[in-house]
């Protein structure tokens, strides 16, 4: 079987309800859906439609009330969350639209956090392997002289290749983006949509993006609509 026509991720009969205020409120229904290893994919869909749901159930951040999610062909609803939270961080990249950069630490050492947690449950890779990829991966998103600048002496764009930077740490087999452009100017939006698509090619990587920006979206390799519920 040729590398590509491996499915990463297969969801079936998704659905997620929650309680408010004592009424149930169905965010999805029914979405199955897969996606091959080295694909693209952007998920569009109006405000409210449930995008990041299904991205945080994708990546195991989330359960769904009904239906199943295969990560690599792993059921991930059935793991305990000691387990989900060991694959999130071994096989599962983030990139948020916020950034959620940790303010007193510099760029570099945003950047190893995965891998230094990765090593505290038992990994065995050295200390000066782990630095000196963060120090590449730095370097390959533009920032190799800001490796030791913290966040606040970064720019918005900067930030965000810092949090790209720190998704690829542990060399996952998906990125997870929300709204990775959606708090940057459109010049450094354009940037950075060309770099995530960069790097999905180089390197071959899966990756699933939630976004408003039609820059991104055509840089996909395939996009998927999501349509909100009456």
């Amino acid at each position: 079987m040729n590398d590509r026509d491996v499915f990463v991720i297969e969801a079936s009969g998704v659905g997620k309800v929650y309680w408010d205020g004592g009424k149930t409120l169905q965010v999805l229904k029914n979405v199955s859906l897969t996606v091959k290893k080295g694909e693209m994919l952007a998920i569009l869909g109006p405000s409210g439609s449930g995008k990041t749901t299904l991205l945080n159930i994708l990546s195991g951040l989330d359960r769904p009330s009904e239906g199943s999610v295969r990560l690599e062909g792993q059921e991930m609803h059935r793991l305990s969350a000691g387990q989900a939270a060991r694959v999130r961080n071994e096989r599962i990249g983030f990139v948020f639209q916020f950034y959620h950069l940790l303010p007193e630490f510099t760029a570099l050492e945003n950047v190893l956090l995965p891998a230094l947690i990765k090593r505290a449950e038992g990994g065995r890779r050295k200390a000066e392997d782990i630095r000196e990829r963060a120090s590449g991966l730095l370097e390959k998103v533009g920032l190799k002289d800001r490796r030791l600048h913290y966040p606040s002496e970064l720019s918005g764009g900067e930030q965000q290749r810092v949090a790209l930077a720190r998704a690829l740490m542990n060399d996952p087999a998906v990125l997870f983006c929300d709204e990775p452009t959606g708090n940057l100017d459109p010049a450094t939006a354009k940037e950075m949509a060309g770099l995530i698509k960069d790097l999905s090619v180089r390197e071959n990587k899966t990756v699933l993006v939630v976004t408003h920006d039609e820059k991104i979206a055509g840089m996909a390799t395939r996009v998927w609509y999501i349509a909100k519920e009456h």
